[in-house]
């Protein structure tokens, strides 16, 4: 199989860098073919622009780039992230939780690799949530946070973990197509993780990339109605928030 990784943390001695390097040693162990996007040891542009599209009239960003995406004439940097996500079978993101998100450099990667034509459809039928050109593609979100279990349970100050990594794992991920795995949260990074064991269970989660369950994220195409909302009956009664979209 073939895994890439798209990793961001800006210290290369820090529990994340040593995370990644397990990831694949682990990975590459199983026989996977292992490419790596260090974001920030790349310098990666982290602000989506008009500069990411070559010559264009259009006033309109998002036409934009579905227009420099059908010409081919999006950055280099774009593109060859791009090709890496093409080529992979799974696409692992690794990242430390910075105020309740992804850090800076992570965010500007998304905006500006799934631009309009490749992250999502630029047709009226918009494919997305389940469908687009990276549909068939496992996803799983690596994350470490300073947070304990507690802090990031379902009463928790922080709130359930699952909500807070919801608009990265649907809105982002799903949305381009990609199936995803349940995530790899360490907890307590910094001061209460225990490291072997923080590692037995990232190589035993790596293993089973093939075999895990996703989450059953609801498809546009078979719940929602042509508004865009879900269809009466779905849910298991008194479902609200988030959870509606989990089949």
């Amino acid at each position: 199989m073939r895994t890439h990784i798209v990793y961001a943390h800006p210290h290369n001695r820090s529990l994340n860098a040593s995370l990644r390097d397990e990831a694949v040693q682990s990975l590459e162990a199983l026989g996977h073919t292992v490419t790596v996007s260090d974001l920030y040891a790349m310098n990666f542009k982290a602000v989506a622009d008009y500069d990411d599209f070559g010559p264009t009239d259009s006033e309109y960003f998002i036409q934009a780039a579905a227009e420099a995406w059908e010409k081919d004439a999006l950055a280099p940097d774009i593109k060859a992230e791009q090709e890496k996500l093409l080529a992979a079978d799974n696409v692992i993101l690794q990242f430390p939780l910075w105020w309740f998100t992804v850090p800076a450099i992570m965010k500007g990667w998304m905006d500006r690799v799934f631009a309009n034509g490749f992250g999502y459809g630029t047709s009226r039928a918009w494919k997305r949530y389940g469908d687009g050109v990276l549909a068939g593609k496992r996803a799983m979100v690596v994350v470490t946070t300073g947070a304990a279990d507690d802090h990031l349970s379902d009463r928790g100050i922080n709130g359930d973990i699952n909500d807070l990594l919801f608009p990265i794992q649907h809105g982002v991920l799903f949305y381009t197509g990609m199936q995803i795995l349940p995530p790899v949260v360490i907890t307590g990074a910094g001061w209460q993780s225990e490291y072997t064991d923080t590692v037995k269970h990232l190589r035993e989660r790596l293993e089973t990339l093939a075999e895990t369950e996703p989450i059953a994220y609801r498809k546009q195409t078979e719940d929602y109605d042509e508004d865009k909302r879900l269809l009466p009956g779905r849910e298991a009664e008194g479902t609200t928030g988030f959870a509606l979209h989990i089949a």
